[in-house]
């Protein structure tokens, strides 16, 4: 038996566990109504949140302001348990979790979760984002665009319904040694996330890029296996990247994007109204969690350069910025290969509403 399945099958026991427990509360609660003779009570909805992130991380801070909204206007009816990552297991664990329904709700990045769905992919097209106002665009495409419907389309077809996509950063590269050009990049050994597209990405900039499960990056930085990795301010912070890491270089190729999920047929089972609810509120989100995100990733950069003030921050110049996009440019025809059914349809449908959110905000970049 192999080791994600173990994980899978303990996660899966942990939640029987606690689904017994609450059916006896439940049970409880039934008997106390009925001999009191309120026989009318709203039928209650409790759900299992898997978070790809550890407590206090983004992913966790908001399904917990999710959970806490739904379960405030639906008046307590709408019962929702956030759980942060490890508590269910690994990020692939989750998503295979929330689309068999053993969990509800799931908020995992676009890279694993395309492992479900390969048209989420075209998230990790670099440089398709501008690099200015990037909340506002992608508030204007989630709220205005076709993206999130066609979208649907195909996380349907696995058993999954995204419910938005939130903005947690611009991607940080972090190294031992410093980057300050596409040429630095040349057989740099760098850990990426489980996604084709983004091996490919950083295979076009010259690097060696390496997947390994979230859990295991620091082992893998501490003892050389990789020279750095990349995620955004705020896990580098939490998971102590930084300790073993000497340089933070910034190309504003990558935004990191979440996607907060639900079982299909659970959310399909839903009144209508809480539905759409629960489409409105990440909606909404997208641009208070985005500002955010921002302030926590200003006191996370400066907690560790006073910890660790030898830490460089190199931004990557305009001119060497319009290399990297060169080269990114050329692994989008990859995404028609690797994405999926729906790959050109997305990437149109993606590149079409970046382009009317720059033009209606204004933005030239």
């Amino acid at each position: 038996m192999n080791k994600r399945l173990i994980v899978i099958l303990m996660s899966l026991l942990v939640i029987l566990s606690l689904a017994f427990t609450g059916c006896g509360k439940q049970e409880d609660k039934k008997n106390n109504n009925t001999s009191s003779g309120n026989t009318t009570q709203e039928k209650k909805i409790e759900a299992k949140f898997a978070s790809e992130e550890i407590e206090g991380d983004f992913m966790t801070v908001w399904a917990q302001k999710f959970a806490e909204e739904m379960k405030k206007s639906s008046n307590g009816n709408i019962d929702i348990t956030v759980y942060p990552f490890g508590t269910l297991g690994e990020s692939r664990d989750i998503n295979e979790l929330c689309q068999l329904g053993v969990v509800q709700f799931v908020f995992s990045d676009f890279a694993w979760i395309s492992s479900f769905v390969p048209e989420a992919q075209v998230l990790a097209l670099n440089y398709i984002w501008p690099k200015e106002r990037i909340i506002e665009c992608l508030e204007w495409v989630v709220k205005n665009g076709e993206f999130m419907p066609v979208l649907e389309k195909y996380f349907r077809q696995k058993g999954l319904v995204p419910l938005g996509v939130m903005f947690e950063g611009w991607q940080t590269i972090t190294s031992k040694k410093p980057i300050n050009s596409l040429a630095d990049m040349n057989g740099f050994k760098v850990r990426v996330m489980g996604s084709k597209l983004l091996v490919e990405n950083y295979k076009a900039y010259g690097a060696v890029p390496t997947p390994i499960t979230f859990g295991e990056v620091y082992t893998a930085l501490q003892t050389g296996l990789v020279e750095g990795q990349i995620n955004p301010i705020f896990a580098i912070r939490s998971s102590k990247f930084y300790e073993v890491q000497d340089y933070f270089i910034q190309a504003y190729n990558e935004p990191f994007l979440g996607i907060p999920t639900v079982n299909a047929q659970f959310f399909d089972s839903l009144p209508k109204e809480t539905q759409e609810k629960m489409r409105q509120w990440w909606k909404d989100a997208v641009v208070p969690a985005g500002e955010w995100i921002d302030a926590k990733h200003k006191e996370d950069l400066a907690a560790m350069l006073k910890e660790k003030p030898h830490i460089k921050v190199i931004e990557i110049s305009d001119e060497e910025i319009g290399k990297f996009r060169e080269k990114a440019e050329t692994v989008y025809p990859k995404f028609l290969e690797v994405g999926g059914q729906g790959a050109q349809e997305v990437l149109n449908v993606l590149q079409k509403d970046i382009e009317n959110a720059k033009k209606a905000l204004g933005i030239k970049m």
